[in-house]
């Protein structure tokens, strides 16, 4: 048998729901990682004091307790687990597993234990529910025999629950045997206070260790009063107050602004934040740069001196952002993430672009990318599957900028729009110097040699292959597909790619054809001259007057011209559309094109070969159609008719 156990499919659970993750059992301990990357529990063997399983509808539950209190429950494991995970807990780590059984009687009168910070209520010997004390807030007499516990309001939530348990109440009446009052205290009283004892309670009222007032929170939007505690953190607004176990708190991540007075902190929770229905992954707080405070921190001798030694010191003196970071850094055990090598034109640490509707900057970091403030979005790099640059949508006068597409695994895109067009070297030499697919225009992989180019080359005149591909492209659009394109009154405009943002000219066009190619050329041949940046914007139009035009004025389309010919991809999204809204119902309209789009770039040439011969009829059919609007047979005259007129 080999050493350890590995299971693909567990879940942990807890008072914000359930989180599927990777399962390690070996000699050194118990790990288990979230799936996608993000929090992450590690027990060491010598830290297990007790270990149970428990039969859950459709599965079985591993419990584990530590000696530090905590007790965690890992869902998922099927019936021939229980027995090789028995026999290797007893081989092992010496311990045998318990077996609990769980309460589906109904009842609602049991007793209650205390299992480390967990309160177990148990029926008739078996568990019904079992509850964490460290989420209580508070816990109170109602009346002489019910206690009231209150849990924490707006804490932090699993993405899946909708509600959260808030309150719940115990009625123990004066004959209770578990818990026997006097003539002082009732049954319920030493319920209460022993509950007190357990939950410490009053951690949640003692002093802060540090204190950040009025500290401007971009998401939740607010400002708020930052109060580090030693087992969590509170945020106290005017309308919402949070609080927020150093449990759920990822990693740190400290992130100036370029060329603003500003520098974002963000904390990054696992599971997040709830505000109403919204779940707030990330805070993202701002912090004035330049801002200078002076914190004591108030905390025993007996910790500075033991747990934070070498870690904390008494006091504090620097930018806000820094002590902020520190502080928060050896309370919580998190790890603090900075910008690395990336750099851009500006000698900054990100790039303006923007996400959906909102304008932000994009941090290239060594692990990830991180987009802020609004929504912000971190992207892992184990989690790419590729990344692709595009021409900008916009096109025309547009075209000192480019988008960046990022495909995730698990088949999601994130588009960063309006990033500068002298941002592309530091970015592309940044991104395949991470071994991260780059999907070209021209068709997928990376391109081995570009790196080398950017890297050895620093003249002007360098030539970048990836750049020639993309101008390549531009001007085989302009030359190929134009040609071959209709668009139907009927239809959306989709094609395999999105990038072309071009006008297509009307059908009758006169002048000749020779002279509209000549002047299609034209792009190309600057492209092959041109060494830096993304395909070359294009030149404004000279008047009679002197006057430049950035867009030549459109002409009316002639209702009697023939209908321009269709190309493959129009007459394979004519069949494939409605199958795809059945597919994909609910679709967007603008996705349906991408989809399409997606499909046509993976089939065959075999496959597509039905469609292509279909579109070479239709191109032959325009230009007789074409040839003949263009050059009109002259009228025959019926010369009865002729006479009878004069």
């Amino acid at each position: 048998m080999t050493d350890g156990h590995n299971f693909n499919n567990i879940s942990l659970s807890g008072r914000g729901g359930t989180n599927p993750g990777l399962l390690k059992i070996n000699s050194g301990g118990i790990q288990w990682k979230k799936q996608g990357g993000g929090k992450a529990v590690e027990v060491d063997r010598s830290d297990i004091v007790g270990l149970s399983w428990m039969k859950v509808p459709r599965t079985n539950q591993l419990g584990v307790n530590t000696k530090d209190g905590i007790y965690y429950k890992f869902i998922g494991f099927r019936d021939q687990d229980v027995t090789s995970l028995t026999s290797f807990f007893q081989s092992t780590f010496g311990k045998t597993p318990v077996e609990k059984q769980l309460s589906v009687s109904g009842r609602n009168f049991g007793e209650v234990h205390f299992n480390g910070n967990s309160l177990t209520f148990s029926v008739g010997a078996k568990q019904a529910f079992e509850v964490s004390l460290a989420d209580v807030s508070q816990t109170q007499l109602q009346g002489k025999t019910d206690v009231l516990l209150e849990f924490h309001v707006d804490d932090t939530a699993g993405a899946n629950e909708k509600d959260s348990l808030m309150e719940i109440s115990f009625h123990v009446p004066n004959s209770n045997t578990q818990f026997v009052g006097d003539e002082n205290r009732t049954s319920a009283q030493v319920l209460c206070d022993e509950i007190k004892v357990v939950a410490d309670v009053g951690a949640g009222f003692e002093e802060a260790v540090a204190t950040f007032d009025g500290i401007a929170i971009l998401t939740p939007r607010g400002r708020y009063n930052v109060e580090l505690h030693l087992s969590f953190l509170r945020l106290n607004g005017q309308a919402n107050d949070f609080k927020i176990q150093y449990s759920s708190v990822v990693r740190l991540f400290l992130l100036p602004k370029s060329n603003q007075p500003h520098t974002f902190v963000v904390i990054s929770l696992d599971p997040p934040i709830r505000k109403g229905q919204t779940m707030y992954p990330h805070i993202v707080m701002q912090f004035e740069t330049d801002s200078v405070v002076e914190s004591e921190l108030s905390i025993s001798d007996d910790l500075m001196n033991t747990k934070f030694k070498d870690k904390l010191e008494r006091s504090y003196k620097g930018l806000i952002h820094e002590v902020f970071t520190t502080v928060l850094r050896w309370l919580s055990g998190a790890k603090i993430t900075k910008p690395g090598k990336f750099r851009s034109a500006q000698d900054g640490f990100a790039v303006k672009s923007s996400l959906k509707a909102e304008d932000g900057v994009l941090y290239p970091l060594e692990k990830g990318f991180f987009f802020l403030p609004k929504p912000p979005t971190l992207i892992l790099h184990d989690e790419i599957e590729y990344v692709e640059f595009e021409r900008h949508a916009a096109g025309g006068a547009n075209m000192h900028y480019f988008d960046l597409l990022i495909r995730l695994k698990s088949d999601h895109e994130h588009l960063f729009r309006n990033i500068q067009r002298n941002e592309y070297h530091n970015l592309y030499s940044f991104i395949s110097g991470k071994g991260l697919k780059i999907m070209n225009l021209g068709g997928a992989g990376t391109t081995d040699g570009v790196a080398a180019v950017l890297r050895d080359n620093d003249d002007d005149d360098a030539v970048d292959p990836h750049l020639e591909r993309i101008r390549n492209q531009a001007a085989d659009e302009s030359d190929e597909e134009d040609e071959d394109f209709v668009m139907g009154e009927d239809d959306d405009g989709g094609s395999p790619t999105d990038e072309s943002g071009e006008d297509d000219s009307d059908g009758s066009d006169g002048g000749g054809g020779e002279k509209e190619k000549s002047i299609k050329k034209e792009p190309k041949r600057e492209a092959s001259s041109s060494s830096k940046g993304l395909p070359p914007k294009k030149k404004a139009l000279v008047t009679e007057e002197g006057s430049s035009k950035k867009r030549k004025q459109k002409k009316k389309k002639d209702p009697n011209a023939p209908k321009r010919a269709m190309s493959g991809f129009m007459f394979f999204s004519q069949m494939e559309r409605d199958n795809i809204k059945k597919t994909h119902p609910g679709i967007a309209f603008g996705e349906v094109g991408k989809v399409l789009g997606d499909k046509w770039r993976q089939m065959s040439a075999e496959e597509k070969e039905p469609y292509e011969a279909k579109a070479q009829v239709d191109k032959k059919r325009y230009k007789d159609e074409i040839s003949d609007y263009k050059n009109p047979q002259p009228m025959l005259v019926d010369s009865e008719n002729e006479s009878d007129s004069n």
